[in-house]
């Protein structure tokens, strides 16, 4: 199976402008694609983690892909699917941000000299001039087309400010840029992207006729990849200091049984016929489904032995082993302490089962908190820091979420 039907296989493309060029280019090792990536935050989250994958697919198969860090594009901020205005980021911030997706963007892709390229759209997007933008793109741009387009729809009602309503145009701009100075002939993004993907395939071929060879290619998964990113605790990271690797491990393992398949197929590196073998499993086997999703992608992300001590750990737990070797652990400081103790709503809050107090408490009352197996019933329970020091504990959220706590 040639590359493209593999990707089409497992799911992974949605929507296509020029599908017989965009096959002959993949299928051939001469595709030059680019992906985006704005950082708004310190790490890439498991909602990026299909684009990288792709990308890594894709590099196997010979072609050459651009990772493109929104340095300029962040300091906008996408409106897509967004109900509200992005935080206003810092270019320190920015600038920091950029240098931990670096670093983890190196652990998938290959760089180098005629491999893949890194690139930060600040360097051209920073330096241009409002009125020659104006009089150079803003020319090829229906106002009429863009209030249509899907990734503004949502944010009519609530209000659209002016700064968001120019990212399609810089994003359009972006692939302009790359297809002239880097011969990108192709773009891949999610479907919540199909707007903006547009508007730089149309921006390329106004600006240099139709001879001008630019595609895009969506990602079916990938808005919903988004979703992926975020638990009712936060998001999942793909740093280990944000995200531990038994964290992590367990969030693929807790998948639901309808999604463990899909995700089998889309995210991990295993043959399709091997995963087609899996189709009628049910029962316990879809358990064994979600441990071998859970370990492949701990293994792609963390590293084989990372892995396998989250899978021990994993099994430890839920064989009823109560061994904390790998298990995520806070330790406490003494200034974590009033008066040498330290309440249970304070210990969910610093563990980062529950982002607030207010969160924990309800959490105890419903009865999904236990410590050491016995159920907290008492939202005042506290711990003497000589305890914890002595004994530490084992708190439980639930069935599935495990965190040991010690001073």
């Amino acid at each position: 199976m040639k590359i493209y039907d593999e990707l089409v296989a497992r799911g992974l493309i949605a929507q296509v402008t020029d599908e017989d060029e965009i096959k002959e280019l993949i299928n051939n090792g001469k595709a030059v694609f680019y992906i985006g990536f704005d950082p708004t935050a310190d790490s890439l989250h498991v909602g990026h983690f299909m684009a990288l994958c792709l990308m890594k697919r894709l590099q196997m198969a010979g072609n050459r892909p651009i990772a493109l860090l929104g340095g300029g594009t962040g300091m906008i901020g996408d409106p897509s699917g967004r109900s509200d205005l992005r935080k206003m980021l810092t270019k320190e911030d920015i600038d920091h941000n950029i240098a931990c997706f670096k670093k983890q963007m190196s652990r998938f892709i290959e760089f180098g000299e005629d491999k893949a390229m890194m690139v930060n759209n600040a360097d051209w997007l920073l330096d241009l001039n409002y009125v020659e933008v104006l009089r150079e793109v803003g020319t090829c741009f229906s106002v009429n087309n863009m209030l249509r387009a899907e990734c503004y729809k949502q944010r009519m009602e609530k209000g659209l400010s002016f700064l968001e309503f120019n990212y399609m145009i810089m994003q359009s701009y972006d692939f302009y840029h790359l297809f002239k100075e880097y011969g990108c002939n192709m773009q891949f993004g999610g479907d919540d992207q199909w707007s903006n993907m547009l508007g730089g395939t149309e921006l390329i071929r106004k600006k240099l006729g139709k001879d001008a060879y630019a595609m895009t290619i969506t990602l079916l998964m990938n808005s919903e990849g988004k979703k992926m990113g975020k638990t009712a605790s936060g998001a999942v990271w793909l740093d280990p200091e944000k995200t531990s690797p038994y964290e992590f491990y367990q969030y693929w393992r807790n998948v639901g049984d309808q999604d463990v398949l899909k995700c089998i197929r889309m995210l991990t590196f295993l043959p399709l016929e091997e995963i087609d073998a899996m189709n009628d499993w049910e029962g316990s086997q879809l358990n064994e489904a979600k441990d071998i999703l859970a370990y492949e992608l701990t293994k792609l992300v963390h590293g084989e032995e990372e892995a396998e001590k989250a899978r021990e750990a994993s099994k430890a737990l839920f064989g009823g082993s109560m061994d904390s070797a790998n298990m995520p652990t806070t330790t406490l400081a003494d200034d974590d302490f009033a008066d040498g103790k330290i309440d249970i709503l304070e210990v969910l809050v610093k563990t980062g089962i529950t982002k607030s107090r207010g969160e924990g408490r309800r959490l105890v009352q419903q009865g999904g908190v236990s410590v050491d197996d016995n159920k907290v019933t008492d939202i005042a329970l506290a711990f003497a820091q000589d305890d914890l020091k002595a004994n530490p504990i084992i708190v439980k959220k639930g069935k599935k979420v495990f965190h040991k706590v010690q001073a």
